[in-house]
């Protein structure tokens, strides 16, 4: 596999965790380490372990039955290639399944375990989360308790590991190539629900897509797999979007991503209030940063060097007033500051820097003296979060749902990221409009085609204001430029919360989250 030049793709995924993209740049490609052999004994029994419990949700006691296992995978040969984990929530006492939604979620990366879109906010138990700068929280021990909050009331949900992390693997004839790539992943997880609603009888019960991160841009090819495959979709739920990764690509020459990133710069100086004046609403200020970026700041970044210096200097006074960075720092970085750079830069003296995942949360900064941000501890949000979904994790598959394996559970997977073919063929790149493979590929088409193929599915995006690594901004520039049929698009919903990456860390933010996903989904299934 190749890894393209100028690779800043990171771990969208996850959250926590969450880790969509570890910036990579390198000026050839990096020597490759050997790929592991698959395994070659024989193919385990795909295995079931089933427990029942109740959660009240809206007043309302549900009792479900959580199913853990998983299902292996082939290939045209149908010799064994992969066994998958999964964790699914089915409501009990439903006569016709038919009747009931499903949605089958998961998380990113590329190289994330679906735990923390589980247990972190939709599933019918979640972890207590630390507020940001309770250091005494991130510490054990954490508590697990029933979720009030979780969608389970709307929909059964079916939680997936990709091959190569949590419990899930490469195993008889499979090998990595076949699974850590664009397509290959979608088409893994095209095999998995064909073959868990063949399995469980829900060929026809409404169905819907859910992920985060990296798992956004894996919904947008799963549903075009799915669809090909006759295997409709009602709705696909896109929780911390990239479709576009130019939109998030700070490299050379590419200008869009300090236009994309403006307003979630904006919104978290007014969070840490490094605004003067300061705004009385983050509406207020998200829509003034909106505005300029998509005007007069973005023809002053396609001006270039024509651009005069009187105009200069003044979109560095509105550039400073949006984003409390003073003016002099913006002409000096010629009106581009990057992402790390604004981290760093926006606390000022206190020698710390904002999340990229949840720019709500700082951490102190290692090398406070350098001109440039250096190498930092991990993200002040995965600093926050890691420990508590670990241990919880564990505690919860052996406890809870009696689920034990010899096997460490991979809550996120190196080996996957280094191994991940970034190479990405576009739809319009097969119809001779493009230059072929892409550092920053495009997924936007495939989720058009899809809702071109099946014209009634819905598509929600769910942003929070202060993720710093799937800018809110970018999946509405991106949505702009799908162009899809003007009937289809509205289909298209959005949502803005007060949270980062991770929506359902914000205690605040997730009965509006589970509140906005249950709408939607009765709306997508209604006739």
């Amino acid at each position: 596999m190749h890894r393209p030049v100028s690779v800043r793709l990171a771990a969208l995924a996850l959250c926590a965790l969450s880790p969509l993209f570890a910036s990579a740049q390198t000026s050839k490609a990096p020597a490759k380490s050997a790929a592991p052999a698959a395994e070659t004994q024989p193919a385990p029994k795909e295995r079931t372990v089933v427990t029942h419990a109740t959660v009240t949700i809206d007043g309302q006691t549900i009792p479900y039955t959580a199913t853990t296992g998983t299902i292996l995978l082939y290939n045209k040969k149908h010799q064994p290639t992969a066994s998958v984990f999964y964790i699914a929530y089915t409501k009990d006492g439903v006569k016709d399944p038919s009747t009931r939604p499903i949605t089958f979620s998961y998380n990113g990366g590329p190289g994330y375990a679906s735990a923390l879109v589980d247990i972190g906010g939709f599933g019918p138990r979640r972890i207590l989360w630390p507020a940001p700068g309770s250091t005494q929280g991130e510490l054990p021990p954490y508590h697990l308790v029933n979720n009030g909050d979780s969608i389970l009331n709307s929909t059964d949900i079916v939680f997936i590991d990709a091959v190569g992390t949590g419990y899930s693997r490469i195993l008889g004839k499979g090998t990595p190539k076949m699974f850590y790539g664009f397509n290959e992943d979608a088409a893994a997880f095209s095999q998995f629900i064909q073959r868990y609603i063949t399995r469980f009888h829900r060929w026809n019960s409404p169905k819907f897509l859910l992920g985060e991160s990296y798992g956004t841009t894996r919904n947008a090819l799963l549903a075009n797999d799915l669809v090909n495959a006759g295997v409709y979709l009602n709705g696909v739920i896109e929780c911390s979007t990239v479709l576009n990764f130019q939109t998030i690509d700070f490299m050379p020459g590419n200008d869009l991503p300090y236009a994309t990133y403006l307003p979630s710069y904006a919104a978290t100086a007014w969070y840490h209030h490094k605004l003067n004046p300061e705004p009385a609403s983050l509406e207020s200020v998200v829509q003034k940063a909106e505005s300029f970026a998509s005007g007069p700041y973005l023809s002053a970044l396609f001006a270039g060097n024509a651009l005069p210096a009187a105009q200069k200097q003044q979109i560095a006074a509105q550039l400073a007033q949006l984003t409390g960075i003073p003016a002099s720092l913006w002409l000096k970085a010629n009106l581009r500051i990057s992402l790390p750079v604004f981290r760093r830069r926006l606390l000022g003296s206190a020698d710390s820097m904002t999340g990229r995942y949840d720019s709500r949360f700082t951490t102190p900064e290692l090398q406070p003296l350098m001109p440039i941000p250096g190498n930092d501890a991990a993200g002040a949000s995965d600093t926050a979060i890691n420990g508590a979904l670990a241990a919880t994790f564990d505690n919860y598959l052996t406890q809870t749902l009696h689920y034990t394996s010899d096997r460490i559970y991979k809550q996120m997977s190196g080996l996957v990221f280094h191994d991940w073919d970034w190479k990405y063929r576009s739809l319009i790149n097969a119809m001779g409009a493009g230059v072929g493979y892409t550092a920053s590929p495009n997924v936007a088409p495939a989720l058009a085609r899809a809702m071109n193929n099946d014209p009634a599915m819905h598509v929600m995006f769910n942003n929070g204001y202060y993720d710093m690594a799937t800018p809110f901004y970018a999946t509405m520039y991106t949505f702009r430029h799908m162009a899809i049929p003007a009937s289809e698009q509205a289909n298209v919903h959005f949502y803005y919360y007060p949270v980062g990456h991770m929506l359902y860390v914000n205690p605040k933010a997730l009965p509006m989250l589970q509140k906005n996903i249950g709408s939607f989904i009765a709306m997508a299934t209604s006739r």
